[in-house]
């Protein structure tokens, strides 16, 4: 219906048109209209949009619907009239209140999504864009502000979903009462520049479809050659996007060629581009390669008459229909009658191309299989606030928490939907407005990963949950391997080396990763402990740090064994082991020049031995372990232990069968606590007896612990 369509504003004249015959209102709905008696202006309203929906092809049911509700109460609506279409029209009526509540321009993309997945019909759509559409060419009876609302919700809402849905009739009009409502003087000045040229321009245009028929004619083409109009906001739209004046669009002056069929489009091409000379960077072929919103049609500019340029676009008439009418085109159909593959299509192509990100973007790809796959069915959920949260069918108020945040699903501990508590594994409906109640702290419960349990049903928020627990896993076995590990090496006075050290031993990236492999038992302390020591034997053999760095410059002469040491650089030097730190054998060592006492040999970590070098740094000499066996070292050992009976007894017993002679006992008991501490001067072999025989007497009941003493 166009603006030049004789007003026709009553119900009895609408229904006397001849167009009643195949299309009309249900028993007994007429007479209930008009039994109600409606004010002139809502009753030509009414008229106005039964007369839009009869041009997009609308079938009895849905010239009903739209009828009904407008014009009756819900307890009054026949049940003739299509409860289903009802339904969707009062669902449709959510968007519009959470529009108003948050204001005009925001979160529109979200609402049309809503839209969508509330109203299950097409038809609902269709009657939603029409009245839309006759709201807007009656703007001028209402105030400024409430026409500005209504523009803004209109450019929110309906104009893009008729640009996705290709109802370009409606689509051109709304867009253009929009532009005339938000932008007047722009408007106006268009309008203005559009209306002194027309003269011109419509001679100019008849002459070139007068030629370009003659063309066709004598090929033997049958076709329908006409103007296209331009419309205003379209015409302004090019000028911002191609930075044009007014005079410099090309496309004002434009033909459409209407075919019978797809050869004879391509024929019709040919025979433009003979008449006059095409502009070959602005031909597009929308045959072979649609648009994602199934447009199909060649577009091409010739220079034409008098150097002006002419764009001419040519399609069949089905094309042409389809172009016009979109999925309107193809929406009627009866319920349980045959099925339309192609609204079908449609219906599929709709939802899934509202996962695209803007609106202005109708010619750039949509998803890979657009056209051919149907998507799965989503919900849309509403926050306390009205934003519009997207789910995948059969989602749960605990995947909502998970869509809003991450920490907010971790915390959640119940629900309220539309303002009633619900269980966690509730699911929600397209609509609904979705309050989630938190606990203080993040802990989500194993339960929730079940699959019967029916908590989660979205993938991603499984894989959410999943994701804390290994993680707070990881982390507690993080804890318990550091304390396992820290425990053990500090009963071999290894507690202060650097752990970083033995990772490429152990084939292991990083500290947590040793930490969990001890935890798990994939990775032993006592692993742990060799390969520190075989780090640093290895590392002793030259001195790291600067504060140790010996006499300095080559070697003297060939080290020399002394006791079971090899010293570098000297002869045969009277040697002992310190007694501060009594080192062991694999001990990292370094000795000290003493004046008349020969070399005193220290663990590299001995306080005295830092003490003496900070004096005199030329006296530290490289030391190393020698190779002559049968040698054993004294060390000094406190275990702690709870007190009791035979306690002394059983640790002489353990240490006995290790082979390890003990050269000194002394005990202490506190009898308040019950506990005792037993202080033993053992000889071992070397570091690995000494390791093994600290394990074996924590390993003994009552002992809390056992290490080695400096």
């Amino acid at each position: 219906m166009g603006p030049h369509t004789p007003s026709i504003d009553s119900l009895s004249e609408w229904l006397r048109l001849p167009a009643r015959a195949q299309a009309g209102l249900v028993e007994p709905l007429p007479a209930l209209i008009a039994a109600r008696a409606l004010p002139a202006a809502q009753e030509a309203a009414l008229v106005h949009t039964l007369r839009v929906l009869e041009t997009l092809g609308a079938d009895s049911a849905t010239l009903s619907a739209a009828a009904a509700h407008v014009a009756l109460p819900a307890e009054a609506i026949p049940a003739e009239v299509s409860a289903a279409l009802i339904e969707g029209l009062h669902e449709a009526e959510k968007v519009w209140s959470i529009y108003g509540e948050r204001g005009a321009r925001t979160g529109s993309e979200g609402l049309r999504r809503l839209l969508l997945a509330i109203v299950r019909d097409l038809r609902v759509v269709l009657i939603l864009l029409a009245r839309q559409l006759v709201r807007l060419r009656d703007f001028k009876t209402l105030a400024p502000e409430d026409q500005r609302r209504l523009a803004e919700l209109t450019a929110d809402i309906h104009a893009p979903l008729a640009n996705r849905l290709g109802i370009w009739q409606l689509k051109w009009e709304l867009e253009d009462l929009i532009f005339r409502i938000l932008q007047p003087e722009t408007y106006h000045r268009l309008a203005a520049q559009l209306a002194e040229k027309r003269v011109d321009r419509e001679r100019y245009i008849e002459e070139a479809m007068t030629a370009l028929r003659e063309a066709l004619d004598g090929s033997g083409v049958r076709a329908e050659v006409s103007g296209r109009p331009k419309h205003i906001f379209s015409i302004w739209k090019k000028m911002q996007k191609k930075k044009l004046a007014f005079d410099d669009l090309y496309d004002l002056r434009a033909l459409r060629v209407l075919v019978d069929d797809l050869g004879a489009c391509y024929t019709a091409l040919g025979l433009v581009h003979n008449l006059w000379p095409p502009i070959t960077s602005e031909f597009d072929d929308y045959i072979a390669n649609p648009k994602p919103n199934g447009y199909r049609s060649l577009h091409t500019v010739v220079l034409g008459p008098e150097g002006k340029l002419i764009e001419v676009q040519i399609r069949t008439f089905e094309m042409h229909r389809q172009a016009e009418l979109g999925v309107a085109a193809h929406w009627r159909y009866k319920e349980g009658g045959a099925g339309d593959s192609e609204f079908e299509r449609k219906i599929a192509w709709m939802r899934q191309l509202l996962e695209t990100s803007r609106e202005d973007e109708g010619d750039e790809p949509l998803l890979a299989g657009l056209s051919t796959e149907l998507v799965e069915d989503r919900v849309y959920a509403l926050t306390p606030q009205g934003k519009v949260i997207d789910l995948p069918q059969g989602a749960t108020v605990l995947d909502f928490a998970y869509q809003v945040h991450t920490e907010v699903g971790h915390r959640c501990r119940g629900a309220k939907v539309n303002g009633r508590i619900v269980p966690l594994n509730h699911r929600i409906a397209s609509g609904d407005r979705v309050e989630i109640l938190t606990g203080k702290v993040s802990e989500p419960r194993r339960d929730w990963l079940v699959a019967g349990s029916g908590f989660l049903a979205s993938p991603r928020s499984r894989e959410k949950v999943r994701g804390w627990f290994n993680r707070m896993d990881f982390a507690r076995n993080v804890q318990a391997g550091r304390e396992l590990l820290e425990k053990d090496l500090k009963r071999t006075g290894q507690h202060q080396l650097d752990l970083a050290q033995v990772l490429p031993k152990l084939r292991l990236a990083k500290l947590d990763d040793l930490y969990v492999a001890v935890a798990l038992g994939d990775v032993s302390s006592g692993q742990v402990a060799r390969a520190l020591h075989e780090v640093t034997r290895a590392a002793s053999e030259v001195p790291h740090d600067p504060s140790l760095t010996g006499l300095g410059g080559a070697l003297a002469k060939p080290p020399k064994p002394a006791k079971g040491f090899l010293i570098e650089g000297v002869g045969n030097l009277l040697v002992q082991l310190a007694r501060c730190c009594q080192p062991v054998a694999g001990d990292p060592i370094a000795g000290y020049l003493t004046r008349g006492r020969g070399v005193s040999v220290h663990r590299r970590n001995c306080p005295s031995l830092r003490s003496l070098a900070a004096r005199a740094p030329e006296r530290i000499l490289p030391v190393e372990w020698g190779r002559e066996t049968g040698q054993s070292y004294s060390v000094d050992v406190l275990v702690r232990a709870w007190d009791r009976k035979w306690l002394l007894k059983d640790l002489t017993t353990v240490i006995g069968s290790s082979n390890v002679h003990i050269l000194g006992v002394t005990t202490r008991v506190d009898e308040g606590s019950g506990r005792a501490e037993i202080r033993l001067t053992l000889k071992v072999a070397d570091f690995e007896q000494l390791g093994q025989l600290l394990a074996k007497i924590e390993a003994v009941p009552a002992v809390l612990e056992a290490r080695r003493t400096q």
